[in-house]
């Protein structure tokens, strides 16, 4: 698999919603996190967890190139049980793009379109997936 849209998942997703799929504008993200301590001192309860948001619509030498993520949210200190009252507002604002849409100006056809984008995927390892995810 060279780039996102070769998988499964994506196909089924298109299948599912062909709606969402016949408009290429439409936006597809990844979503990331890890925490880690930026002073590399394990005793300390210090950690940053950079949260980061990324199109999977662009081609694959572009797709995961830092100049094309987004870093959605930062947490500079140790979240705990409550990282979901810091992913809260990311949360809503990506419900409100996938439920609502936006109206977006579409610079090469000179005309407004309504957007709309999806979170397919998130990546983490099995500790920061326990943190997000509960």
């Amino acid at each position: 698999m060279r780039h996102p849209a070769d998988g499964e998942a994506w196909k089924e997703f298109d299948r599912t919603l062909p709606e969402f799929a016949d408009d290429p504008r439409n936006v597809r993200l990844g979503l990331a996190t890890d925490g880690f301590n930026p002073y590399g001192v394990l005793n300390q309860h210090h950690s940053t967890w950079p949260i980061f948001v990324f199109p999977c619509n662009l081609p694959p030498w572009k797709c995961m190139k830092k100049e094309y993520m987004i870093m959605a949210v930062l947490i500079t200190e140790d979240p705990g049980r409550s990282i979901d009252v810091y992913l809260r507002p990311l949360v809503d604002e990506l419900k409100d793009l996938w439920t609502n849409s936006v109206r977006t100006y579409d610079k090469p056809t000179g005309k407004m379109f309504t957007l709309r984008a999806a979170v397919m995927w998130t990546m983490n390892d099995f500790l920061a997936y326990a943190m997000v995810f509960g």
